[in-house]
């Protein structure tokens, strides 16, 4: 049985691919991360954000509700708040599956 393990990918193994494909400096390259991320947090803010082959980001917001801790079977109130969705585009999904 093979595990599948769990990979976490930050700004800086992008900036290392990009780096390493483009040859473009490694501060060029987090400035440019740095503004995608700032133009994805503020237009989510906003609306909802398309980004064409690839997916939709988009604000849920949800209700407040009453939420139980298993252990101790304690009830708590969990406030409102939003949350941000994603989901993935077809072609991108098809591409994913096909391997």
């Amino acid at each position: 049985m093979s595990k599948n393990k769990k990979i976490n990918f930050t700004k800086k193994n992008i900036s290392k691919k990009i780096e390493f494909k483009t040859g473009l400096s490694n501060l060029y390259i987090n400035e440019i991360i740095d503004d995608f991320i700032d133009i994805i947090k503020n237009t989510t803010k906003q609306e909802k954000l398309n980004i064409k082959n690839f997916g939709v980001f988009k604000i849920i917001k949800k209700k407040e509700r009453l939420g139980r801790n298993p252990k101790n079977k304690k009830i708590y109130k969990i406030a409102a708040r939003k949350s941000l969705s994603f989901i993935i585009s077809k072609k991108f999904n098809d591409e994913i599956n096909k391997f």
